[in-house]
């Protein structure tokens, strides 16, 4: 038989590819060097209390991957089991680990799970040997289905018909809603194991949130229970609750038409709002006094109006009583106008009022008058500094009084100080005075004068605007039978 050249290269690539292909099966997927001759892999034996229907040519996973398989399950001299791993070489499995034996389904197919209890520590080498107390088995089948008999044994029959009964009632019909969760269940499994990895180290680096949960649990009860009585105050005012749902619609509806129609003027109001909030804040402490003190006050003032309330007196009303007291306590002129610069009182006039601050300018610590003065207005804002002004509050100035408050007759702003009177605000430079000039001016009218001296026999005096007036009923030639009345009627005279 005559074979030409071209039959000899398709032979050559048909037995390249066949040893090819031989050497894949070989290594790879049957893995005989390695079956045969534990190439790449080492033994690590483990004591089992028992088998657990663990048998040879199990499969060996860490965290969830196939690293061996099971070589031989054996008895010991002790009464134990001895199971021997070969494990890959290529994985690093760290020695503080637990064996467990687990089943893959209910039918058995039973394997080894190599759960490390931390990342640290040497590796697992050929001949460790994983002790009795570091590995578990699952419970022997047979006891747990004849624990499961005896306890479907133990439920009346027709309870358990009624459970089965409810159970079909319950998940009846909803095959296509369960078939939707189980693909959902696998798609989730499926993503779990391609992140395999992250997953372990959220597991492994949990311990310090489980850690703050458990110290917590105080205060995670105590929020069960306050969201049990909210939960309960809910359910028994269910119908209150219904009724605000009904119409909380159309009362949101109502506002809205509200906040509409005083749109234009809306605005306004809460910006007027919030610098009433922000003074309000700001004297938060002397509004919770205000409102500490107004049921005292309030309760003072009944017990003078109904202090003779159901008695046998005539009078009824507030039990008062006048004390006519003159200069006791003295008045306060200091830090007022002088009184060349007072206006009298019968002036109809409203000139501009003077720049600065008029108050009475003694001492604060002064007991003489006006204890509650300005001067003594407590800063809300600087505690523990009085001012009579908020810019003064707020300021680095202090209070400096004009004089020691005893000096109330004659001119009462007599100071060293060089204080102005009124008052300027803080940082406002003093008024200069003017220079004298060269040539006197002439002499004008005399200032008006505060008081006046009348003539007894005729009742005529001197005002304050320079006229001569005169009141009858000063005069000696008066009846003296005056009375109040006649003290309230006008003059007669001019």
């Amino acid at each position: 038989m005559h074979l030409n050249r071209r039959i000899f290269v398709q032979l050559a690539i048909f037995a390249v590819i066949a040893v090819i292909a031989g050497s894949v099966m070989v290594f790879g997927y049957m893995k005989l060097p390695a079956t045969w001759f534990d190439v790449g892999h080492y033994e690590v034996t483990v004591q089992l209390p028992t088998a657990g229907g663990l048998y040879a040519t199990g499969n060996v996973t860490y965290r969830g991957t196939e690293v061996g398989r099971v070589e031989n399950v054996r008895l010991t001299d002790t009464g134990g089991v001895e199971a021997v791993l070969s494990l890959r070489s290529d994985v690093a499995i760290p020695s503080d680990l637990e064996a467990e034996v687990h089943s893959q389904s209910a039918i058995g197919e039973q394997y080894v799970a190599l759960l490390p209890r931390s990342s640290g520590g040497p590796p697992l080498k050929n001949g460790d040997v994983i002790p009795l107390k570091d590995t578990k088995v699952p419970p022997d089948i047979n006891s747990l289905l004849d624990a499961t008999n005896r306890g479907l044994q133990a439920i009346p029959r027709d309870n358990l018909k009624t459970v089965i009964d409810e159970s079909y009632t319950a998940i009846g019909g909803l095959g296509p809603e369960i078939s939707r969760f189980v693909k959902g269940s696998t798609a989730l499994a499926i993503d779990a194991r391609a992140n395999l990895d992250p997953l372990t180290t959220l597991i492994d680096q949990s311990q310090p949130i489980l850690d703050t949960q458990s110290e917590t649990s105080d205060a995670l009860k105590a929020w069960a229970a306050n969201l049990a009585t909210i939960t309960h105050q809910l359910q028994t005012k269910d119908a209150a609750l219904a009724g605000f749902l009904d119409q909380g619609g159309a009362a949101a509806n109502e506002a809205r038409e509200l906040i509409d129609r005083l749109q234009p003027t809306l605005p306004v109001l809460l910006a007027n709002l919030v610098s009433v909030g922000d003074v309000a804040l700001t004297y938060q402490t002397a509004l919770e006094q205000l409102l500490v003190l107004l049921p005292q006050g309030t309760a003072g003032m009944q017990a003078g109006v109904i202090a003779n309330m159901n008695s046998k007196q005539d009078y009824k009303g507030a039990f008062l009583d006048f004390n006519l007291n003159v200069n006791l306590p003295q008045p306060c002129t200091t830090g007022f106008l002088p009184v060349q610069q007072q206006r009298p009182a019968n002036f109809e006039d409203y000139p501009d009022r003077p720049a600065g601050d008029v108050y009475c300018r003694i001492p604060q610590d002064s007991t003489i008058t006006a204890v509650r003065g300005a001067r003594n207005y407590p800063c809300l804002t600087v505690p523990g500094k009085r001012a009579p002004t908020v810019k003064m509050c707020e300021s680095n100035e202090q209070f400096v009084p004009l004089n020691d408050g005893n000096n109330w007759k004659g001119d009462p702003n007599a100071t060293l100080s060089g204080q102005d009177v009124p008052q300027l605000p803080p940082g406002t430079p003093p008024a200069q005075s003017a220079p004298p000039p060269a040539v006197a001016p002439p002499a004008g009218p005399p200032p008006p004068i505060a008081s006046a001296e009348y003539d007894p026999a005729t009742g005529t005096y001197l005002g304050p605007d320079g006229h001569v007036y005169t009141q009858n009923n000063l005069a000696q030639t008066n009846p003296n039978n005056q009375t109040w009345q006649t003290m309230l009627l006008p003059p007669d005279g001019n």
